[in-house]
């Protein structure tokens, strides 16, 4: 299928590893002009080696308040313009009764309130062309205890179902991911492998973990033009690990 993408430009936050750097991959392989955002620089550049194509490349750090302004004018100066933008930014974080007010501000900042300010920093000169893809990577709606992460993805799917129909008549779609357990740093780092082959067996019912590429096939159809029709949207991919029926 032609995803008719080709000369479409995009902004992948999180794009160094993971998730972010398989959509990077993934769009730049159907002819987008990529802006990639990460805190590790180097693995922007080999990103950038990967797939043979001139990135815009913008190290910065989603904590600092600056953050949305300097990357939205950075990709818009590299760009001209951009068409599709890819929230990927965040981290678990698991906190216990007595967590802290700063630990929860964190939580809400990096997890929600950046991809907040960058996309609404975006969405004037989208709205300008009549033409925009907003998709955000977010988490599950199951959540096993207090998770930081969970209530700012919670608060993401409820932006992005506003957001969708405040700017679905200037021909934005807003749709979000929510991903199961998909193989990145953080998968490997926080779960054994004694437990990922356990849950595989037990509780995932395509029996494995799911792989970036499995996510970026999704963001990368809603990112086209095929996907007009589909907004205000939660997706997940996850093997069938949730329970919930939508």
């Amino acid at each position: 299928m032609d995803l008719q993408l080709s000369g479409k430009t995009a902004l992948v936050s999180g794009a160094s590893a993971g998730i972010g750097r398989a959509i990077a991959r993934a769009l730049a392989a159907e002819g987008v002009q990529l802006a990639v955002v990460a805190r590790r620089r180097a693995l922007l550049e080999t990103l950038q080696d990967e797939v043979g194509a001139k990135l815009v490349i913008i190290e910065c750090d989603f904590m600092n308040e600056q953050a949305p302004g300097t990357i939205a004018d950075a990709a818009l100066a590299g760009l001209g313009g951009v068409d599709i933008l890819v929230n990927n930014a965040g981290g678990s974080r698991k906190f216990k009764l007595d967590t802290g007010e700063a630990q929860w501000d964190e939580a809400m900042t990096l997890n929600f309130t950046r991809q907040r300010q960058l996309t609404h920093r975006l969405l004037e000169q989208m709205m300008a062309r009549k033409w925009g893809r907003i998709i955000s990577i977010t988490g599950k709606s199951e959540p096993e205890g207090l998770n930081g992460a969970f209530c700012a993805k919670a608060a993401m799917h409820s932006w992005s179902k506003g957001l969708s129909r405040e700017v679905g008549k200037h021909g934005i779609t807003v749709n979000c991911i929510p991903p199961g357990r998909i193989i990145s740093e953080q998968i490997l780092r926080n779960y054994s492998p004694e437990f990922r082959k356990w849950q595989s067996e037990h509780e995932i019912p395509v029996g494995e973990y799911g792989q970036p590429e499995d996510l970026a096939n999704l963001a990368v159809f809603l990112a086209s033009p095929r996907a007009r029709y589909i907004t205000g949207a939660v997706i997940p991919v996850d093997g069938g690990l949730r329970k919930y029926q939508f």
